[in-house]
């Protein structure tokens, strides 16, 4: 398994060793001594969550404040993704920026997305599925989320026509309204 950090700090993507016969293949997704032995970060799962996606479907950009705080750790087991990391966190040195990764089932390659950093895909293939293992569950009223079509951060989601977006997100604030109102978690409380 190799670990390292994206451009985002605290943000890890996760390739997986592949264990490959006639059968098929075999693989360690997630272990969550490897990432803190690599990371110094401990992650506690304490909920899954899936979303299964049209081609075209654009979700995100969603966080949650802090407290209750949600690191993920983030995999496509089914299809393939344009996964999108955005850096939420007030006062931290790459606030506003983003990191792109493409996550697929055949891969494996998983992103840990921490504390106070915006998540968001666009689904590249019908019948995607993402698997969601988060650190806390779901507490109604803590949600963060932003406009993924925020002109301002410009996110190169690369969409082949209008994409699929729900009304909430398509409502969301731009990140500039979000960071205004106060609704942004602080660097060091991240």
């Amino acid at each position: 398994m190799r670990i390292e950090e994206t451009t985002i700090p605290g943000a890890f993507l996760i390739e997986p060793d592949h264990i490959s016969d006639d059968r098929g293949a075999f693989y360690e997704s997630m272990r969550s001594d490897e990432l803190e032995r690599a990371t110094g970060i401990t992650f506690q799962p304490r909920q899954i969550n899936y979303s299964v996606s049209r081609r075209h479907t654009l979700r995100g950009i969603h966080s949650v404040s802090i407290p209750p705080g949600q690191a993920k750790f983030v995999t496509c087991v089914r299809g393939v993704l344009r996964d999108i990391l955005v850096d939420l966190r007030v006062g931290s040195p790459t606030f506003g920026r983003h990191q792109v990764n493409e996550l697929d089932a055949a891969s494996g390659r998983s992103v840990y997305v921490p504390e106070g950093v915006g998540h968001g895909f666009l689904a590249l293939t019908d019948d995607s599925c993402i698997c969601y293992v988060v650190s806390s569950t779901y507490v109604p009223g803590t949600q963060i989320d932003i406009n993924p079509l925020d002109p301002d951060l410009d996110l190169p989601w690369d969409c082949a026509g209008t994409p699929l977006i729900s009304e909430k997100d398509a409502k969301a604030p731009k990140l500039s309204e979000a960071l205004a109102a106060g609704t942004l978690s602080d660097f060091d409380a991240a």
